[in-house]
């Protein structure tokens, strides 16, 4: 196995790696796992603070007093907006890997997130129309993009084996920055600073981020801009599936982080303070835990976690209509956080399952070895893109979902009541395609025929 060169590849500038094969053991224990470590580090700053941006107007939300002229309304389509964009940019932005270098793009996408907090530096005051404030909020989009960028980089770098713990690692890094902001605007009102001390915090931490990634970071120079594997994973039933569950995992855990402080706002009266004192701990729970999540379906199987994790996500929503009916802002809250913290296990989880999907999928045609892995890569790194658009259009429901049960309902109540049936849902699909005997033995468990691949309640 030859030693992996970071020289410039003929015709191309910048840190590229000539030769990369993680599922050979030797070259991985050699010289593969301190580069896909080293990478995956500098991966999860860039991500971690487009997060931040990216769900900054959860809390710039809360700064906005009846001085700026917002109705809760207003303020919740503007998150929805935001969620969007986050979402729709996620499909590109997994494609830029093999166009540009994960590296190369790391550093770009980095840079991008300027553009929105420099934007919002800017108007943030009283006075300023909705529809600025709904175009500078589109920008921060652009963070959600991050995301994808990120695990498709990640993806290549690590052996099977290892990928449900180190993309649960960068995808619960990247994560965490929603909570840090949380943290970081709570210390802010709290000293009763505004919305400018916050994004001029962030401000020098992304030229931070950008220049670390151009130093640290490396291209992978086979992985390739392959049209045809965008095309084959969309045409795939298992990538819409996926999608399907991880709406429910990874679009509650966004949607929930942009709407938790209004929600306790605009339902239980607490101030913008007083919220901001319990929004960060759902998602920071749900932040750390994920990589447990990927841990998790390693040792027994993605399939299997995602679908006890739906059972639990069910009687947690229960509680929260209860609670919500009951008024208990304390039960309320409780059961607020374990839902975060279930919406966390299950995106480690239901990330885990994808390049499984697509290894068994290779075994399944009689590949083995590295033309299997390789075919894993091109469509799982292909299928995170979309299923990472996918489940962050969750978000865009569940905010938009919130925004309808208030101006009808006055509250939340009827928002979870749709989010119990969705869960329902996704419990049922995971036990009829990835669990069930019988579709296995019928070929929906591609690999099942042949002893000894996975079958999907392995992946």
């Amino acid at each position: 196995m030859t030693a992996p060169s970071s020289a410039p590849a003929p015709g191309r500038g910048g840190r590229w790696i000539r030769q990369w094969d993680p599922e050979d053991e030797t070259f991985w224990k050699q010289t593969g796992e301190k580069i896909a470590r080293r990478n995956l580090l500098f991966s999860v700053l860039s991500e971690h603070i487009g997060f931040s941006v990216w769900t900054m107007w959860s809390v710039l939300v809360l700064f906005m007093g009846p001085q700026y002229g917002l109705t809760p309304a207003d303020k919740f389509l503007l998150t929805s907006m935001v969620t969007l964009v986050g979402a729709v940019v996620r499909v590109p932005y997994t494609f830029a890997v093999a166009l540009f270098g994960g590296r190369n793009w790391t550093v770009i996408s980095a840079g991008l997130l300027l553009v929105p907090s420099i934007a919002a530096f800017v108007v943030m005051e009283p006075g300023t129309s909705f529809s600025t404030f709904l175009l500078v909020g589109l920008l921060a989009g652009v963070g959600g993009g991050n995301f994808a960028s990120s695990m498709t980089n990640i993806n290549a770098f690590f052996p099977l084996r290892k990928k449900g713990w180190a993309l649960g690692l960068n995808a619960g890094g990247g994560n965490i920055g929603v909570p840090v902001i949380q943290l970081v605007t709570l210390a802010i009102i709290g000293a009763g600073g505004g919305p400018r001390v916050l994004l001029g915090i962030y401000i020098p931490l992304i030229v931070l981020a950008a220049g670390l990634a151009a130093w640290k970071m490396d291209n992978l120079e086979n992985v390739r801009n392959d049209t045809g594997a965008a095309k084959d994973a969309a045409r795939d039933a298992h990538t819409w599936i996926m999608s399907l569950l991880y709406i429910g995992t990874f679009g509650s855990f966004i949607g929930y982080s942009f709407a938790f402080g209004q929600v306790l706002t605009n339902q239980f009266g607490r101030t913008p303070l007083e919220a901001a004192y319990v929004t960060f701990i759902g998602p920071l729970l749900g932040s750390l835990i994920r990589p447990l999540g990927g841990r998790l379906a390693d040792r027994y199987g993605g399939a299997r976690i995602t679908l006890a994790n739906y059972v639990a996500m069910g009687a947690a929503t229960a509680v929260l209509i209860f609670a919500s009916m009951q008024k208990s802002l304390a039960l309320f809250t409780g059961a607020f956080v374990v839902l975060f913290v279930l919406t966390g296990l299950g995106n480690g989880s239901t990330f885990k399952m994808i390049p499984g999907i697509f290894q068994a999928k290779a075994q399944a045609k009689g590949l083995t070895g590295e033309a299997a892995a390789s075919y894993g890569r091109r469509l799982s790194g292909a299928s995170m893109g979309l299923i990472g658009a996918v489940g962050a259009l969750g978000g865009v429901g569940i905010n938009l979902a919130f925004r309808q049960s208030f101006l009808s309902y006055g509250s939340g109540t009827g928002a979870f009541v749709a989010f119990l049936a969705y869960y329902g849902v996704c419990f049922a699909v995971t036990w009829a395609v990835y669990l069930r005997r019988t579709a296995a033995r019928s070929g929906a468990g591609v690999a099942a025929e042949a002893k000894p691949q996975l079958t999907y309640a392995e992946v």
